[in-house]
């Protein structure tokens, strides 16, 4: 990504996705597919109990399209954001998380020790910029991760998909959010890949300690990982948002999760014909 095109370049998170930005983030179909892959691979680096609902956090959660993920695989969220057009969008698209207002670098305003562990895709590299002149983005970084740690369980993790600028940006994240606690470190799938390359950073909280994962396409890394992971991509058939195979997956989500739900019926998901007089 070049530096003159990065978004953390041209103005402060709040202002750049406008309302424009956000219409036009959420119904770019590559934006679409992009944020899914990354937060389908960062919920695979939680490594979560399966068949085991939990409660995640989702920090720059935006338009909710990382947090359809986690409603996908029967997990109930929380998002968090600083974009009141991202998540104006969110609320639209009838979203299943619940989403707050809020600047990570201030602090996460939530009750301690709640979530069973957190994701995040493309929003921490906001954090190495200064976007008024009382910012002190090692400052922010270090109130961010000390409420981060304070937040999720002992023994969870916290997975990170970023786009740091240099070596010296991602030296200061990963010193800061040690410095508040975590252990762990930088994973980075397909490394000899311009295009593929993506990096993730693997934070645990206390419990007992933890081996960091080996990234996608590397020489350790087990080669029968990146084949199961683009085979379950290329597997995974999601039904047509609105049909009546998606209306009853989501309804039976939210009976599960205790929310109240609609009745079902012969018409659930049928499309209704204007009247005529």
């Amino acid at each position: 990504m070049a530096a003159s095109g990065r978004p953390e370049h041209q103005a402060p998170p709040e202002i750049f996705y406008n309302d424009t930005e956000a219409a036009k983030y959420t119904s770019n179909s590559r934006m679409i597919e992009i944020q899914q892959k990354l937060s389908e691979r960062a919920l695979e680096l939680l490594a979560l109990p399966e068949d085991e609902p939990c409660y995640l956090l989702d920090i720059g959660c935006g338009s909710g399209l990382s947090g359809d993920v986690l409603t996908d695989a029967d997990h109930t969220w929380v998002g968090i954001d600083i974009s009141p057009s991202m998540l104006s969008v969110a609320v639209e698209r009838e979203i299943e998380g619940d989403v707050i207002l809020g600047d990570m670098g201030c602090g996460l305003p939530l009750i301690a020790g709640t979530f069973d562990g957190v994701i995040s895709i493309s929003a921490l590299q906001w954090l190495c910029n200064a976007d008024k002149k009382c910012h002190s983005p090692a400052k922010r970084m270090l109130v961010f991760f000390r409420t981060l740690y304070a937040v999720i369980s002992r023994g969870s993790r916290a997975v990170f998909q970023l786009y740091p600028e240099n070596s010296a940006q991602l030296e200061l994240l990963t010193q800061q959010a040690m410095k508040a606690g975590f252990t762990g470190g930088l994973i980075v799938d397909f490394p000899n890949s311009s295009k593929a390359k993506k990096m993730f950073l693997c934070l645990f909280c206390g419990g007992a300690p933890q081996s960091l994962p080996q990234g996608l396409g590397t020489e350790e890394a087990n080669p029968n990982v990146a084949q199961k992971f683009t085979k379950r991509e290329k597997d995974k058939r999601k039904p047509l948002k609105s049909s009546r195979e998606w209306i009853m997956e989501k309804k039976e989500r939210r009976r599960r999760q205790g929310r109240e739900t609609r009745p079902d019926s012969q018409y659930t998901g049928r499309k209704r014909r204007g009247h005529h007089f």
